[in-house]
């Protein structure tokens, strides 16, 4: 085996073993995601998502694990926001 294929198949593991971590670092966020929505339910207090720039505040009524979360609000009663959309969540 030359230097090129061994330096080329020490690249692709490497790419891969970044690509797998990267999948279990979007699942465990998604997690703490799902942990904080449960506890504002819990608690009954209000949240703020961030969706894309956006943000969308409510109560939150349901959680559907992995899936979606239903808010509650007043401006527009209910809301549905898939959980792999949300970029932050806030919550006092």
């Amino acid at each position: 085996m030359n230097d090129k294929s061994k330096l080329f198949r020490k690249c692709m593991v490497a790419m891969l073993i970044c690509v797998s971590s990267g999948v279990a670092l979007a699942d465990d966020i998604l997690k703490g995601i799902e942990q904080a929505l449960t506890q504002a339910q819990q608690d009954k207090k209000g949240v703020t998502l961030y969706v894309h720039g956006q943000t969308i505040g409510g109560g939150v009524v349901r959680i559907e694990p992995g899936q979606w979360v239903e808010l509650r609000s007043q401006q527009f009663g209910r809301i549905i926001v898939r959980l792999d959309r949300i970029d932050g969540l806030a919550h006092s």
